[in-house]
């Protein structure tokens, strides 16, 4: 009996298993039957991997076979990419080659995209055009005080990618006007700062790596971006690896699996060994158990530790920037980074130890008791963050009550990013209490 009962629940712990990774298929569903056909035209034609919608991740692609390690799951032909080629070679493009100064590979195809989702069935792109978001989760889409919410380093980029979006559009002003020959309607209705900011995110969301030829007609920044439909569905994980390159000989974007991936399973790739802010301020979502996240502290957080009575932390500043270590300090769950202990080691000296500068500088501990005092100094940092994250919690609760969707959706990765503060935080003030 004792055996029959073990396997019963084996059995239904299974199942309950399975339900939390129920999966919906998406390809009967008339944007992607559209999609799947209109690339088919264009010589491509999943064999492997079919549109689904997936809890954690939302949309992506399924596996209807197994997949062995080194299969080659997608091989996009290059007519179906996206590139400044394309939009060279269109209507748009006889404007582009005209305008002077040359706009940007980056501006080029901004500037297609919202041409071809204004142009709705009269598209060539349409199918394509259909299936991308309507809104992002960037930062750059998040309300005011929502931003406000951020950790210190995160808001700061946040507010870096606003501006250059607001750049990108006021300084296109005269470009956008030069283009009303093609449109019945004001170009300023159909070019505006909302259109130029889902451009701007379709493109840094899902374009892959892709070297071009410098064009005579477009400014000297690096082309490198290709839109890939269907491609652009696989989702992001930190733990699988897989090749990625355009093809010369066969003329087509490929991937090829790593691990290889079970029948009805999430196919994935990796987009690089980004910590959880780059994911989510290029991305705009949180991996959840990335290894590569790590805590940003700035450097109001930094100051906010230090002892104002230290005769020589004027000099110690000035060392931190001169030698760089004044950015880019980071903890996670394994402690703190070479440049954050550097930092804190060289604040912690004391008068009679400061000569011993270079050596720190150089990573070397200078005693056992400047030491403790460094891992006592990243705790007291801790517990500040830790503070802060509690405050920004309690509030994120008690706006999520009255908040509307789509704001819920954005503190919810607000939520999910704090969390993961917290833990790294807790982490370091674990190391430090036993220091």
């Amino acid at each position: 009996m004792g055996k029959r009962r073990g396997r019963a629940r084996r059995k239904r712990r299974k199942r309950l298993s399975a339900l939390d990774c129920v999966r919906i298929t998406l390809g009967h569903e008339y944007q992607f039957v559209e999609l799947r056909r209109w690339l088919k035209l264009r010589g491509f034609n999943s064999k492997y991997l079919i549109p689904a919608h997936f809890p954690g991740t939302g949309r992506g692609l399924m596996t209807t076979q197994p997949i062995k390690a080194g299969d080659l799951i997608i091989s996009l032909p290059e007519k179906c990419l996206l590139t400044t080629t394309t939009v060279l070679g269109s209507p748009l493009g006889q404007y582009i080659k005209r305008w002077k100064p040359p706009v940007s590979p980056l501006m080029a195809l901004c500037t297609f995209l919202i041409s071809e989702r204004h142009l709705e069935a009269k598209s060539l792109w349409k199918p394509y055009i259909d299936v991308l978001p309507k809104v992002y989760t960037c930062p750059v889409y998040f309300s005011q005080e929502v931003v406000n919410l951020l950790p210190g380093t995160l808001r700061k980029k946040a507010f870096e990618q606003r501006d250059t979006v607001q750049e990108l559009y006021l300084s296109s002003f005269m470009f956008f006007k030069s283009l009303q020959p093609l449109f019945s309607q004001s170009v300023e209705d159909v070019f505006t700062h909302d259109a130029m900011r889902w451009a701007w995110c379709s493109i840094n969301t899902r374009t892959v790596y892709m070297k071009h030829p410098q064009s005579e007609f477009l400014s000297r920044e690096a082309d490198v971006y290709a839109l890939a439909p269907y491609l652009d569905l696989l989702n992001h994980s930190p733990e699988v690896q897989v090749e990625a390159a355009f093809n010369e000989k066969t003329r087509c974007y490929e991937i090829r699996t790593g691990p290889g991936c079970r029948k009805y399973e999430q196919a994935f790739i990796c987009y690089g060994p980004h910590d959880n802010q780059r994911l989510l301020l290029e991305y705009g979502f949180i991996a959840k158990g990335n290894p590569h996240s790590v805590v940003y502290i700035d450097r109001d957080a930094l100051q906010s530790c230090l002892t104002r009575g230290d005769k020589q932390l004027t000099q110690k500043l000035l060392l931190l920037k001169e030698n760089n270590l004044l950015e880019n300090l980071t903890f996670g769950l394994d402690g703190p980074s070479w440049r954050l202990l550097t930092a804190l080691r060289l604040l912690s000296l004391k008068p009679v130890e400061f000569t011993s500068w270079k050596s720190v500088l150089l990573g070397a501990a200078v005693s056992a008791d400047s030491e403790k005092r460094s891992l006592s100094l990243a705790g007291f940092l801790c517990r500040g963050l830790l503070d802060e994250n509690s405050q920004v919690l309690e509030k994120i609760a008690t706006m999520r009550r009255s908040a509307p969707v789509s704001l819920k959706a954005q503190l919810d990765l607000v939520e999910c990013c704090l969390l993961f503060w917290g833990r790294c935080n807790h982490t370091m003030q674990v190391l430090s209490n036993t220091g």
